[in-house]
């Protein structure tokens, strides 16, 4: 053991001799810059977008980020200004698909005849509802503080819930031909299950954050909402707002029956 003890000390002595001194606890960390974007995906129907007009029919930011990663860079952000008037006593699937549908339209309508920006290449617009499969009843945006407690509660006790987000893409017909556009329209579908074991002190304040405020079902997946889901099934940018792979697939779904001058000169007057 005295020999062990020796051999540290010497070890020791060796080491606080050396020309360079311990790393200190609080040594400053190197600058490191972050990682650069990936260069924009190489598909065709990406790159024919990439000089033209492209608008998002929708004001929400998540969704901008979220398409964003298609590296458009004219993408522009043109809210709809159309009545999201529907009746609820449609079912989730046809509601959320016909709202998306009229948010589409009446942006088409607005800028397809834009005499400065020229008509737009695409126009995408979504809508995101949540659903209490057990009712059928559709939950939005909160309308007040009470209003947003009573919702999440509501969430937490029957535990399972689904999101449906419902995509249209428009794109004018290269022919011109008559309805003058093209549209391909999806709806994803995500199974949500709440924490049972949810407080409601977490419930209020969570809800004072303002975070899930805008949002339909009053929280945010992406955000501190996280805390109130125990697990999902399904996409998870769906929940968000935007389901990137299907919506990638839409893209070029439309803007391939846009290109229907073949069609035309070869006869086929099919518009699908």
């Amino acid at each position: 053991m005295e020999d062990s003890k020796k051999a540290l000390l010497s070890q020791m002595d060796d080491f606080n001799g050396a020309s360079d001194p311990p790393p200190a606890y609080d040594q400053p960390k190197p600058n490191r810059s972050p990682l650069p974007r990936p260069p924009p995906l190489n598909l065709p129907a990406l790159n024919n977008l990439r000089s033209k007009r492209v608008i998002l029919a929708s004001q929400s930011p998540r969704r901008k980020q979220i398409i964003s990663f298609l590296g458009l860079p004219n993408l522009e952000i043109i809210p709809s200004k159309a009545d999201e008037d529907l009746p609820k006593s449609l079912g989730p699937f046809e509601y959320v698909l016909a709202t998306a549908q009229k948010k589409a339209q009446a942006v088409y309508e607005q800028e397809v005849n834009n005499e400065t920006l020229g008509e737009p290449a695409l126009i995408l617009a979504a809508d995101t509802i949540i659903v209490d499969p057990s009712t059928g009843s559709i939950l939005e945006k909160p309308r007040s503080e009470a209003h947003h407690v009573a919702m999440l509660r509501s969430l937490r006790d029957i535990r399972n819930h689904k999101v449906y987000t419902a995509l249209v893409a428009m794109a004018p017909l290269a022919s011109a031909r008559d309805p003058g556009y093209a549209m391909e329209t999806t709806v994803e579908e995500t199974d949500v299950r709440f924490d049972g074991d949810v407080t409601d002190d977490l419930i209020l304040a969570y809800v004072r954050t303002r975070e899930g405020a805008d949002k339909a079902g009053g929280y945010g997946l992406q955000g501190l909402g996280s805390i109130l889901v125990e697990k999902i099934d399904g996409s998870y940018d769906n929940v968000i707002g935007l389901p990137l792979k299907a919506t990638l697939k839409l893209i070029e779904t439309v803007v391939e029956k846009a290109d229907d001058e073949e069609d035309v000169l070869s006869g086929d007057e099919d518009l699908e």
